[in-house]
This record gives C-alpha cells, structure tokens and sequence, in this order.
C-alpha cells in the first residue's frame, strides 16, 4: 500500500518539454512511473523519445485525461504560467497535482489552492519535491535509488531532509515520503498526510519533519494527540537559527518563541512523539520505536549485501 500515488497512478506532465521536464521525467521513467503524457499546446501532436519509452504530447490537460486515463499530473512550468497550470489541471478533473515549481508569488498559491480544493483536486506543493512510493511510483524529484519499499511513511517540509531521512533509513523502506513544501501557503498539510499515513495499513511507522517559523507543526501535535494511534518520529530544522531574522524557502521568521524549532519540540514531544535533535538522532529513534523489527531488516539487508 501507499498513500496518493501507487503504481497504478497514471501521470502528465506540465512542461515536459521544457529542460528541467524533460530531465526529471527520464528520471521518472526510469524509477517506474507511468508517464503516459506531456502537456504543451505549443507542441501538441508530437512526441518524445526517452530511451525505451515514446511520450505523447497533448494541448491540454483535459485532452490527456481523455486520451490516457491520466489521475495525476506534475508541474514543472516558470511561476508566471503555475496558477493557470494548475487551474486548468483542476477543472479537467485531475486527482492530484503535484507542484514542483519554486518561486509562485503567495497570492497565486492562495489562489490555485483553493481552486483545486474546490474542484476535488489534491495539490501537493508548490516548491516542493514531489512524493515518490518506492517501488512503484515517482512523481516530482525525489532520487528513486536511495531508499527501497517499506513500512515507514515521511512528511516533510524540507526536501533534503526528505532525501537524507529516506537514506539513513534505507534498510527499513518506505511505504510513501511525500516532500509537501515549505512556502507559507501549500496545498497539502503534515495533518492531511498524517490522516492518511495513519489509515494506510503497511505504514507502520510515521516521521514528521518540520522547521521553523508558523504553526504547521504545532497544529500537527495537536492532531496527533487527538487522532494518531502509530509511533510518530520527529525532527525538527532551525534549532540554531537567529531570532528575528527572515530565512529559508519559508521565509521563516523566528520571533520570542513564537515559531521556534524548540517551541515545535515540545509541543510534539507533549503529544508522544520522538524528535532528534539532528536528522542522525531521528533516524536512530526510528529504529528504537520499531524495536525487534528494525534489527530484522537490517540483518536481512546485511545478508542481501554479503550475496552480493
């Protein structure tokens, strides 16, 4: 199992053409997403060749659907064009849109967030890394050959956070680690993937990782205490940041202790979960929550490494 994005998922991309899609779209492929489209009007009726695969381009997102069953689409358009591109995701019916694209000004995320949420469309994103399903499914940029399949589900704000915690953890697996972003408007929250995670029957462990600045993490200890039933690990980027001073790709600002990484500790902690105080410490405490199990599949990885 694994949550939004399985390797039945059917997957478009928004600006496949352009440089940065086609690159990541090779990479794609070649973890074993089902890319059955691109999406440029400019260059409709063509297609492009990716090694062993042949990907069709389309007008339009509506015209992808239609022609291929396509339930998921990926945006990698500049941040003038990404309102429009998710909009018109959205109003074709897509079920989620996976938003790679960095530097959308905030009132456009406010915008095509609500508009996807209007028409039944899951954004994950913007600026975000994207989710991959090891095993099964990539949608975005997360590296597919870090990790394996597993039991572990992470959410993170952070995409290197995301790439290291997948490695230091690559011995147990992952059923799903969804990259969300750090803007301070995005489509999908810790809550959202949470709720999910925990009604995934292989997830069986969760890790959460926030930063500083907002209260995302604050509200997501409150949900855990009231709705979570799985072990919940937790790390937490900012400890050594200034106060007062803007930074990051959330604009996080640090003010008294308001938004502070050990604000957002305590509160986790007081809801049950383990937070590291360095993602090193946070991938031992995963393996301390999953106890006998851990050790399991890391011997059977050893013995897998020694036939090799």
């Amino acid at each position: 199992m694994a949550i939004y994005l399985t390797k039945e998922s059917k997957v478009l991309v928004q600006g496949m053409t352009g440089s940065e899609g086609m690159k990541h779209t090779r990479r794609m492929l070649a973890a074993g997403t089902d890319v059955v489209g691109g999406v440029n009007p400019r260059k409709a009726g063509r297609t492009v060749d990716f090694d062993h695969r042949t990907v069709p381009v389309f007008g339009s997102v509506r015209e992808g659907i239609e022609r291929t069953g396509a339930d998921v689409t990926v945006v990698f358009v500049p941040p003038a064009f990404a309102k429009a591109a998710v909009v018109e995701a959205a109003d074709a019916g897509i079920g989620l849109a996976v938003v790679i694209t960095e530097g959308i000004p905030v009132h456009d995320s406010v915008a095509l967030t609500a508009h996807a949420r209007a028409k039944g469309t899951r954004v994950v994103g913007p600026n975000c890394p994207g989710l991959i399903s090891p095993g099964q499914s990539n949608a975005g940029i997360i590296p597919p050959n870090i990790t394996k399949p597993g039991r572990i589900g992470l959410v993170s704000k952070s995409g290197t956070l995301t790439y290291q915690l997948m490695y230091e953890l690559r011995d147990i697996g992952f059923s799903t680690c969804v990259g969300i972003g750090g803007d301070p408007v995005v489509g999908t929250s810790h809550i959202d993937c949470l709720a999910a995670f925990e009604d995934d029957p292989d997830t069986e462990l969760i890790v959460l990782i926030g930063e500083i600045g907002g209260d995302a993490e604050e509200r997501a200890a409150a949900y855990i205490r009231e709705h979570v039933t799985k072990p919940v690990v937790g790390y937490i980027a900012g400890f050594t940041a200034p106060e007062g001073r803007t930074m990051g790709h959330a604009g996080a600002i640090v003010s008294g202790s308001s938004g502070t990484a050990r604000a957002k500790k305590e509160a986790l902690e007081a809801a049950g979960v383990r937070v590291g105080s360095t993602p090193t410490e946070t991938a031992r405490q995963v393996l301390e929550a999953l106890g006998p199990r851990a050790g399991a599949a890391q011997d059977g990885a050893a013995r897998d490494g020694a036939r090799a």
